[in-house]
This record gives structure tokens, sequence and C-alpha cells, in this order.
């Protein structure tokens, strides 16, 4: 699975993603306290007496009581045979489910199933063709069937349940990663939203499958399955596995029969039913589909164009062949996630709904790589219990890094890096809790940035250190050992072990069994010229964190060639004598930025200057130029370094130039140059990011003689360009024409290009556009949505007479009902612009009581306190 992360145009805060969490679990704080008091007591053991001692027992007796086993297996699930039909109406699956189970090791003679907010009709025994019913106990969440017998493990038994399930019933708050827990899910299922296709789509992590059919709904259990659908024959249906037979019924519906004859994890398994069309692909023979709405066909084309390459890849790297029948890739609405990887279909939210020019800029290979990779780690090797979930997010993470690396070079791949990096350590200001977690309130705190961004930069690290032949070796062995089962970090452990002979241990009790990350600081003693000496001082709070052993490397140029040595750093103060034999200025202490540390260093403007003219290295290069322009700007050299990083052939550091050229206004007379390689820039860099930022810095510099070329690049392909010519056009008041041209882009539905038109509209005061606004406001969805509701209520706000009752309903419409906590939010402090209408404040305060995100709440709240301090 992997997180709805916002694009940069919406700028949204981290905080509008994660919800804040205490840095430790109530009972490990508890233990915490015990730890201290037992170590007094080793240290002076007459200073503490044993009452005190005695008191600590509830502290360890709730950490017991706390701890997350993996469950216990009962039965083996061996097969699941669903038939299933639903009820739009009501919103109801109605299904017959036949199990095929067998004791695990243990005699049972009752038998537990997983069943949420279920009518059950019959519960029966099959045996020899004939059906017994049995006593059942049901609790609305878990049914206990009473066996005729007590069997054992060498017997296997057949059950038949007959059902209906309400998914809607009882609905529990999700997670900031996994919004919603139904479970299953009917998207305007009475066809009353014109705006919307009539869907059916599941989300079965990490225990929400049992709300639409029985199971034992744990990651540790495996079956094999198959399932009827009968549906309206207008819709397609997709599951897991293959397509065995379509059959039409003669009341107008048709029965689809899927078969998955290999074993996966009960969650991984998914229905979709809606009209979609199918765009067929292979890879080595073996089907590889995707299925859009029909207005999207083209553009998806071009999204997943890349998924036969990438599955060669993976096949390749791992050494296991890609190990299932088939690859769907499907784009549903309303998702409560990003993605999710059920084996054989991955089902993606709707901002993957992209038509054929908006496809040109798409920048969906991460996650469409991210889902794919976990049907090697996640679907074909599971982690046994949801403590041990960064074994699967960490490596479907660093997918991401693998592919960009293959496909767009290790430059492009270590920005990536480095973006999760930031993302981790912006949550761990708030959050710091060990990766393999075995306490926690519910499942869903696992889906963290601990679990997926810092998994994946120890992965980075631990393959920096045994290097790539060793590291994909023993990923290979880590697959090939426990194909079809599941897993725990030993065993991750073991395969790296076995491989590199080495015991790695530290590396992962550090890593993936503690919290926190290394605070180092360090300096260079320059002296020596051919024998430098670095010092580096391990700060970070050791009463909560451990005192890491680190390997790093240090590197540096000499006539023209990159040096590198590695080094292992194990003590909290250590000196190294670099040995480099000749004489250097400059050393590079983790240069290409691997480790996951926070680094504190007395390097000068000198040193970032001598850094980004020399490293061979982009993310080098970039860190220097950052460093350089936001620490440095007054130095007259830092200019002219920016004037060549217009030059730099990475596309990011292009970029990063324009961006700081905008920032720093001054230099525009001080960089040689810089209109005449700005405008070529805009119009022939091969990256459309680069060319959106100089057409807008072209605006800043002089719009009326680049109004020509704004009218020439706002037809261009790119949205990424359009959009920003247009709104460089529309900007200036001295191109007479600017309404017509903004009457002209009115149809358009990119957000890109309607952003400017709706500026456009406000800044000048046109009135006359509330249907413009309205429609556009329902055809948005997800983040252009949350982008577009600031300037839905500006204008709403700033024409009180065009429809303000209807703005505000609507406003408060999407604060109660959007599933995207962040569109909630946008949508909330849209209504404060008529706070002071009657009954507005109402609203927001009814809103807030509604409200059960945590971080809305949060921020619902100081919306409110705010304008009730001031009123």
């Amino acid at each position: 699975m992997v997180f709805n992360k916002p694009k940069a145009l919406f700028a949204i805060s981290v905080f509008l993603i994660w919800s804040c969490q205490s840095s430790k679990p109530v009972a490990d704080q508890e233990l915490q306290k015990v730890i201290e008091t037992t170590n007094e007591a080793i240290e002076d053991p007459v200073s503490i007496d044993s009452s005190s001692i005695k008191a600590l027992i509830p502290a360890l007796e709730n950490k017991i009581a706390a701890y997350r086993a993996s469950d216990t297996r009962h039965f083996d699930l061996l097969h699941t045979a669903l038939d299933l039909s639903f009820d739009y109406q009501k919103e109801w699956v109605n299904g017959v489910a036949v199990l095929t189970l067998k004791p695990h090791f243990y005699p049972q003679n009752e038998l537990v199933l997983d069943a949420q907010d279920f009518d059950i009709h019959i519960f029966s025994l099959i045996n020899e063709g004939k059906e017994t019913e049995l006593n059942f106990r049901y609790d609305g969440q878990i049914v206990t069937a009473y066996l005729p017998q007590t069997y054992t493990a060498k017997d296997t038994i057949q059950v038949r349940i007959k059902y209906t399930a309400k998914p809607n019933e009882n609905p529990e708050l999700g997670s900031a990663a996994i919004t919603d827990t139904k479970g299953l899910y009917f998207i305007n299922p009475r066809g009353e939203d014109p705006n919307k296709p009539t869907l059916i789509w599941t989300q079965g992590e990490t225990e929400h499958n049992s709300k639409w059919f029985p199971t034992i709904d744990s990651p540790n259990e495996r079956m094999t399955q198959e399932i009827r659908m009968t549906v309206d024959k207008k819709y397609r249906t997709i599951s897991n596995g293959l397509l065995k037979s379509s059959k039409e019924n003669a009341d107008g519906t048709r029965t689809d029969h899927w078969v998955m004859d290999l074993p996966h994890a009960p969650y991984l398994a998914a229905v979709v039913v809606g009209d979609y069309v199918e765009i067929k692909d292979e890879w080595e023979g073996m089907p590889v589909r995707y299925y859009v709405e029909k207005e999207f066909e083209e553009g998806a084309k071009m999204v997943f164009q890349n998924t036969p390459e990438m599955i060669g890849f993976f096949s390749k790297i791992l050494g296991v062949r890609y190990p299932w029948q088939k690859y769907d890739q499907v784009v549903v609405r309303d998702f409560v996630s990003g993605a999710m990887e059920n084996t054989t279909i991955s089902v993606f939210m709707e901002e993957l709904n992209l038509d054929a020019r908006a496809a040109i800029d798409s920048e969906w290979d991460g996650i469409i790589a991210h889902e794919l990779f976990h049907q090697w780690i996640g679907d074909y090797v599971t982690n046994e219990s949801w403590a041990n979930l960064t074994l699967n997010e960490a490596f479907a993470n660093y997918s991401e890094y693998l592919w960009y690396e293959y496909k767009n070079g290790k430059d492009d791949a270590d920005m990536h890096h480095i973006s999760e990096m930031e993302m981790y350590f912006e949550e761990s200001q708030e959050k710091q809790v060990d990766l393999i977690r075995f306490y926690y309130d519910n499942s869903e705190d696992m889906f963290d940035s601990h679990s997926y961004a810092k998994g994946g930069r120890i992965l980075h690290m631990l393959r920096r250190h045994i290097g790539d032949e060793a590291f994909f070796e023993a990923i290979r062995l880590y697959l090939t050992k426990h194909a079809f089962s599941s897993v725990e970090v030993h065993d991750l452990r073991m395969a790296f072990e076995t491989v590199t002979g080495q015991d790695l241990n530290w590396f992962f009790n550090q890593w993936f069994l503690a919290s926190g990350h290394p605070n180092l600081e360090y300096e260079v003693d320059y002296s020596q010229p051919e024998n430098l000496l670095l010092t580096v001082s391990q700060k970070q709070d050791l009463t909560s964190t451990p005192l890491y052993k680190i390997p790093f490397k240090v590197s540096w140029y000499f006539d023209g060639k990159r040096y590198e040595k590695e080094l292992v750093l194990d003590k909290a103060w250590q000196q190294f004598a670099i040995e480099n034999k000749v004489p250097l200025t400059h050393l590079y202490v983790d240069e290409a930025l691997e480790l996951l540390a926070q680094k504190k260093s007395s390097r000068g403007a000198d040193h970032f200057k001598k850094q980004f003219s020399i490293s061979t290295l982009g993310v080098s290069r970039f860190e220097a130029l950052d460093s350089l322009a936001n620490s440095y700007a007054d130095d007259p050299e830092v200019a002219y370094l920016v004037g060549r990083a217009l030059n730099d052939p990475f596309w990011a550091i292009r970029e990063a130039a324009i961006m700081q050229v905008a920032q720093h206004p001054e230099w525009l007379l001080e960089i040689s140059g810089l209109e005449q390689r700005l405008l070529e820039l805009a119009e022939s860099d091969p990256k459309n990011t680069v060319k959106q930022g100089a057409i807008e810095m072209l605006s800043l510099i002089d719009p009326d003689k680049y109004a020509p070329y704004f009218l020439k690049w706002m037809e261009q392909p790119s949205y990424y360009v359009a959009g920003a010519a247009l709104a460089a056009y529309l900007e200036n008041e001295n191109n007479a024409d600017r309404e017509s041209i903004a009457i002209r882009f009115e149809s358009e539905k990119n957000i890109r290009l309607l952003v400017p038109v709706a500026e456009y509209y406000i800044t000048n005061l046109v009135e006359g556009k509330s249907d413009w606004f309205h429609n556009n406001l329902s055809a948005q969805s997800g983040q252009s949505l949350y982008y577009f509701l600031g300037y839905y209520s500006e204008y709403f706000v700033q024409n009180p007479g065009e429809g303000t009752e209807k703005a505000i309903n609507n406003l408060y419409a999407i604060a109660k009902d959007n599933t995207s906590n962040y569109v909630r939010i946008g949508a909330f402090m849209g209504l404060f612009g008529f706070i002071d209408e009657p009954g507005v404040l109402d609203k927001a305060k009814e809103l807030f009581s509604l409200e059960k995100d945590e971080l809305a709440k949060r921020y619902e709240e100081f919306f409110l306190s705010q304008y009730l301090e001031k009123n």
C-alpha cells in the first residue's frame, strides 16, 4: 500500500497527512520507568526498597498485556469459494461462502471466523455432499461455530455460510494512511451524482475484508480462492487470478467466475465492479491489463506504459520471476488510500485518472513501481503480523528508488531518496518509534513514515554497506525460502547473514528494533593535507536512542578523479585518520547523503562552492547550491554559481536555480545572460517543470516583452507549461484581450488551467461566473478539489449576490462527507469566509463535533477558537 501524498502544486503540510502521536506508547513509557528503577537498584541496591519495585509491577503487567503477538493459528484456511451479488439500493453484499479448512496442529471442536456486521442466515458443515446446520454464536464481529466432533490436523472440513454483509454498518475511524474501514465500498450506487460512475471496490488491508466475506482475517494466513460475481451485464468485474468463465443470465445479469489457484493472504483478496474499458498489454506472454473509465483510456496507455518493463526489471534484479498468473491495475473513485497491492490486481486512487494531455506530465511511476514490487514482497512473501509491516512497506518504498535509478539515473533516484528521508525527519519531530513495533493501539498506526520512508532508507544504507551483489542475492534467498508464506524480521536478517557470512544483529537491532536516528557532529582538520583528521561525535539522546554503529563514506577529488573510502563509527566520539596521501583542501563526509542521520558541521561558503563546482553527484551539487543560496546569498560569487546551475545537466538543479533567482531578484542584474538563458529553458528544456519555472521568471522580468511567447506557450501540450503561460498572460493588465483568453480556457478541466482563470476572475472582480465556479467544484476531486476550494470560497465571499447560500451548503457538504481529511479541512477553512452569515458558525461547530479524524479536528478547533476569541 502507498499513501496518497500530495504533489508539489498542492503544497500541503505533512501535518495534513499524519496525525501527531506521542513519542512513545504509554506501555513503553511505563516500562522505561521500570528499567530506570531497575538500573538504579543494580547500581545501588540499598537505595531502592522492595515497595518501590512492587509498585512498578502493574506497569510490567500492562506491558505484557499490551504486546501485539502474531495471531495464533488454530485452523489453516485452505480455500475460499464465494458466490456474490450486490444490493445497490441498500449497499449490501449477498453472499454464500464455502471455506475449506483443517486444524493447524492441535485438535479443534470449534471454528472461529471473522465476520464483521453480517446477517448470518445459515452456517453448515458439508460432509460427503450433505449439509448439516451448525449451532453458532455471533457477536457481530466474530462467529464461533460448534463442530459435531473434534478434528485433528489430519482432517479437512468444509463449511458453508449464507450471509448478508452490511459494510456501511458500525463504521470505524481509519488512519492517516487508510481513511476508512468498510472493506467494501459502493460508489454512487444509485447513480445520483452525474459526475461520478457507479462502482464497487474493496480495500482489505489491514483486517477489513471480513466486512464482506467470512474468513480468518490475519496476514499469517494463506488461501486459494474462487469468486463468482453476479452483476448487471453492462459492468465489468475484476478480481484476483484469472477469469475462468463468464455467463449471461436471463435476467440481464452476468456471472463471472474468477479463480486464484495460488495461495495468498485473505487481506489481499479484492473485487472491483464498474463500467471500465480494458487496455491490453503483456509481459513475456503474461496478461497485463489497465482498467479506467472510458474518458481516460488514452491517458492510461501513457500512465501505465512502463509496467511491462518494470515487471521485467524487478524479475531480473530479484532473481525471481513475477510469481502470479497476470497483473491488472485499476483506477477507482474515492479510494481510501493512495493505492493497494491486492494480489494480481493493484487498485489506485483517482489522481491516476489522466487524459492523454495530462499524462504527458504523469509522475506516477513511483506509486506504480511500489504496488508492483509488493507482488513479490508483501504478496508472495508477507509479514506475519502488522508489527512487522515494514517488511512489506520498506521494500516497496525502496523499489521506487530502484526503478528511478534504473530508468532515470542515479541523480533522479537520489533526489527521491532525500525527499523520503525528509518526510521521515518531519514525522520524527513528533513521533519516534521502533520500526518493528509490538506495541500499538491499532494496526492502522503502523502505516506511517517510519514503516515506509525510514524503512526504505535503512535498506538503502544496508545495500550501500554490503554491496549490490550481496544485497540482491539475499533478497532472492529471502523470497525463494519463504515463498507463499509469512515472515518476521529475523527471517530477513538471516537471509542477509547467510549470503554475506556476517553477523548483522547490530544493524537490525539498531535500525529495525529501536527508535530514532543518529545526530552527528563532525569537523575536519586540514593541518596535515596528506593525512586529514576527521572527528565525529554522536549527539542523539542515548536514553531513548541507540549509540549507533555506522558504516559511512568519505570522498575527495584529485586530478579530476573521485576517490571514496568507507569508515565505521562505533563510538560516541571518534577520530579517523583519512590517509589520503595526496594533498587535499576539501573532504566530503557522506557526499551521496546515504546516511539516515541529521548532520552538523562548520562548513563554510568556500566548501560549498568547491562542492558545487567539483562534485559528480547531482544530489551533492543540489545540497551545495541550496546551502549557498540560503546562507551566503550576499556573496557575489554565489550569484555566478546560480547562473552556472541554469546549465547543469541535472534537471533538479536547473529547477532549483530558477527558484533561487525568484527568491533573490537582485541577482537578475548580476547573472550574465540570465534572461536569454531563461528564454532558452522555457523554449526547449526537456523537463516541463523547468520550462514552467522559466516562464514564471520571464513574467516577472518583462511580462510585456514576453506576452507573445506566453500566447504561444499556453497552447503547449504540457499542462505545466500551458498553465504557467496562461497565468503569466492573465496577470498582466496591459494585455487587453485577457477576458477573451480567460473565456477561451473556461471549458478546460485540468486544475493547472482552471486556477489562472479563477485567479483572473477574482483579482479583477469579474461577476457572473457563479455557475462556472459551482460546476468546477463538483467536477474536481482529491488534490485538485483541495486546491480549488480556496478560489471557490473567495469568489462567493466577493460576490455574495451570486449564490452564497449554495456555496455555503456545498462547502458544508464537502467538509462533512469527503473521505480525505485534508479536503475536509480545506472546505472547513472555506466556510470561514462566510462565518458571519446566519447559521454558518453553527454549521462549523456541528462539523467540529462530527469530525473524528484527530488532525482535522485539531485544525477545526484552531479556526473556531481564533474566531471565538476575537468575537
